[in-house]
């Protein structure tokens, strides 16, 4: 498969089990090109947990689930070290963090404590065990969940666990047709069921590797820079953006040039993302946000008030 044509690929067998959502799932697609994490905000039943799984099966790719609760530990992710009776010595056992896709289902659900077990695996896949590095599988991609409506027995992400997430998207519910049309699909059998691998890891890591190679002009790179030091500056905003956001930005920018076929990367593709990328990691100030002041209507003023580059 050449690299242009896996990014579309993967798109294609994701919109045979996700009807009504290709503007996410390409967006979706491009974040596991360039290596950025997903967190999916949304409402139970649209189709999260199918999304994690059809990825790592149409890419012949390892999959493994957490399902967060309030008494999981972090060494339920990450793993632990059991004593060998027979060896007279301690032997590690992997968690599930050791996948090439991991889904954390409802991420909220766990205490503080739990999701920092996270934090090194997102940013260096990697994770320190008994004082020992352990490298993850790559490419290392991690889709979490989130119920955007309970808010019982959850605990909010603080602001080191958001920035690790290089988008945030809500998938939503269909229309009334394509609803109509997953009952027919789902009559049978699940359509994960029917899903065959399109592509490699290898055919992945060259597209990723390839997405490197898109070309972005001086003054595109100075509009992203620019976007992100004005969420400091913003007055409803307590803290703004981090570069990781920047670094997000002008990676899943070459991601989409690549999966839409283009050599270089246009300001309405910077614009396209910019909300995704940056809206849940602004810290908004109290009376702001208590005034029903969002981190999306923040970047939107954002993005009217700096000028295009031309």
């Amino acid at each position: 498969m050449t690299i242009i044509t896996t990014p579309r690929a993967i798109a294609a067998g994701l919109a045979t089990v996700l009807h009504g959502q290709d503007a996410n799932i390409r967006k979706i697609v491009s974040a596991w090109i360039a290596g950025l994490h997903v967190l999916l905000d949304d409402y139970p039943g649209t189709g999260k947990t199918t999304l994690a799984k059809a990825l790592a099966r149409l890419v012949e790719a390892s999959f493994s689930r957490v399902q967060f609760t309030p008494d999981l530990l972090p060494s339920d992710i990450v793993g632990v070290s059991i004593f060998d009776a027979h060896t007279q010595s301690f032997r590690f056992h992997e968690g599930p963090v050791f996948a090439h896709v991991l889904l954390a289902d409802e991420i909220n659900r766990a205490s503080p404590r739990t999701q920092s077990a996270l934090l090194e695996a997102m940013a260096e896949a990697q994770v320190t065990v008994d004082g020992q590095r352990r490298v993850l599988p790559q490419p290392y991609f991690v889709i979490a969940t989130q119920n955007p409506v309970e808010q019982a027995g959850t605990y909010p992400l603080p602001e080191a666990q958001m920035d690790r997430f290089g988008i945030r998207l809500g998938l939503g519910y269909v229309s009334a047709e394509e609803e109509e049309r997953l009952l027919d699909y789902t009559a049978a059998r699940h359509p994960l069921d029917q899903l065959v691998p399109c592509a490699t890891v290898s055919d992945l890591l060259a597209a990723r590797e390839a997405s490197a190679g898109i070309r972005v002009a001086p003054a595109l790179r100075q509009y992203i820079v620019a976007l992100v030091h004005a969420t400091r500056a913003h007055p409803a905003v307590h803290m703004g953006a981090s570069p990781r956001a920047s670094i997000a930005l002008f990676q899943l920018a070459r991601a989409l040039a690549l999966f839409d076929g283009a050599a270089f990367v246009t300001p309405d593709a910077i614009q396209e993302i910019a909300t995704d990328v940056l809206a849940h990691r602004l810290a908004l100030d109290p009376q702001a946000r208590y005034s029903g002041t969002t981190g999306a209507e923040v970047v939107r003023d954002i993005l009217a008030r700096i000028p295009v580059p031309v």
